[in-house]
């Protein structure tokens, strides 16, 4: 371990300060009453301020983030974050907005919204967008209200089931069973794509609406969209659109167009807004005319969502305009095929044909198993890109495949990156067949290596013993 690779509790020693506060004028002012102050001091690090300086600066460098490395984070749609777009964001005069100004007050604001709107309303073949919910699954919630509302509004209040694909996001059940709606799956043919055949018999007058992504989770068009709406909205069902996976399609073809009645968009992932690290996300929810009356009646923030995320999203499409945001599609497209094609020979492809943004491999080909020796996993791989300064993949989903290594480049990564990031997933095949053991033990290079997992989920330690 380097010395600055320590817990700044272990850099402290007793006397040292990083601070030089002048003398306290006012000693009776701001007085706490005795029964809220501390017994004692708080056990708090002595520290000089180079090692407080030190400290934090190495901190920041151990992050892995769109703007120190590649990150091919299946279904997620981490791209590049252009610089443009926090500029705007931090103009003086939206900036310095308070979200309890009056309409009159921030006219610009409104602006933004209403630009914004049209914007996507135009992308996606929606009629009407709010921009309340605060994050994807946020969204998804909503649509889903938004959804039951709708046919409560009409007295049918027998529909109560939501129809997933066996392929769908983690958060599709989860948002329908936290609004009270009973999930009903759907499987999979062995191409990847939803089995209509076995779609027929769960649909009746139960049915709420089903949720999709299109292209699914695999990566792969739902090439029966058309005969799945038509068979949904045939008995009274709604169809929502999963929004995460809209990275290749825009420009090409809109989910209003495919059927699709309600979807949320992510505007942390498809618009360039940044993404990860607790937020700020943005889950925006479209819908059809006919169920605009609905987004009056459904409240599930106190503010339109978060606004410097929407100037950051209108700012990137802004940038592109019209004419380049059909070549966002084309090229994540492009760079998930070449990097599938580059490696199927060294990884399982469980699904041969032209993917979309993203694709899945079933682990190794050549996973280095022999009499008494394990082979080398999906989990190793991952654990072993980090030694040479890619971020893993995702890992384990979707749950149709045992090993699955889901890869998305997006259409930022240059050839010269994804050519990096082929040659080591090569390597490590070769490792794997060599030397399993190596990747069993993978990360080497890191400050921590390979913890227990499980362990630290389920008991986890978050103060230093001291």
């Amino acid at each position: 371990m380097k010395y600055y690779d320590k817990l700044v509790f272990e850099l402290s020693q007793p006397g040292r300060t990083a601070f030089s506060l002048p003398e306290n004028r006012f000693p009776s002012a701001g007085k706490l009453p005795s029964a809220l102050c501390r017994g004692e001091a708080p056990s708090l690090p002595q520290v000089s301020e180079p090692d407080v300086v030190r400290h934090y600066t190495n901190l920041s460098q151990m992050n892995f983030g769109v703007d120190s490395g590649f990150y091919p984070l299946g279904s997620c749609t981490m791209k590049y974050n252009p610089k443009i777009n926090e500029e705007v964001a931090s103009l003086p005069g939206f900036a310095g907005l308070h979200p309890l100004m009056g309409e009159k007050s921030a006219t610009g604001a409104v602006k933004v919204y209403e630009e914004l709107e049209k914007e996507l309303a135009e992308i996606t073949g929606m009629d009407r967008f709010t921009f309340a919910p605060c994050a994807g699954a946020h969204g998804e919630l909503t649509g889903l209200m938004i959804m039951r509302q709708y046919h409560l509004s009409r007295g049918d209040s027998g529909r109560t089931k939501v129809i997933v694909p066996d392929s769908a996001h983690g958060t599709n059940p989860a948002s329908a069973a936290v609004c009270g709606l009973e999930v009903v799956q759907v499987k999979s043919l062995e191409n990847g794509r939803i089995d209509v055949e076995a779609l027929k018999p769960l649909l009746d007058s139960s049915v709420a609406g089903i949720m999709m992504t299109n292209p699914n989770t695999l990566g792969l068009f739902e090439t029966q969209i058309k005969t799945i709406a038509e068979l949904v909205h045939g008995v009274g069902g709604l169809l929502y659109y999963d929004g995460a996976n809209m990275n290749p399609l825009m420009g090409v073809v809109r989910p209003g167009d495919m059927g699709f009645d309600i979807m949320h968009l992510n505007l942390h992932k498809t618009f360039s807004t940044p993404h990860g690290g607790g937020g700020p996300g943005s889950g925006p929810v479209g819908v059809k005319a006919y169920l605009a009356p609905c987004l009056k009646e459904i409240k599930v923030s106190g503010f339109q969502g978060n606004f410097a995320v929407m100037l950051r999203a209108l700012a990137y499409l802004l940038s592109l305009g019209k004419q380049h945001i059909r070549e966002v599609g084309q090229y994540s497209t492009l760079n998930a095929n070449y990097i599938k094609e580059c490696l199927k020979d060294v990884y399982l492809l469980p699904i041969e044909g032209v993917c979309k943004h993203e694709f899945v491999f079933d682990g190794l080909i050549n996973d280095g198993a022999k009499e008494g020796v394990p082979g080398a996993s999906t989990l190793d791989v991952a654990k072993r890109l980090l030694d040479y300064g890619f971020h893993a993949p995702t890992i384990y989903f979707p749950l149709l495949f045992h090993q699955a290594l889901m890869i998305e480049p997006t259409e930022t990564e240059s050839k010269e990156t994804m050519d990096a990031f082929i040659s080591v997933m090569r390597k490590i095949a070769a490792e794997a067949a060599e030397d399993p053991a190596l990747l069993h033990d993978a990360p080497h290079n890191t400050p921590i290596t390979r913890p227990d997992e499980t362990t630290a989920a389920r008991n986890p330690v978050l103060i230093h013993p001291q």
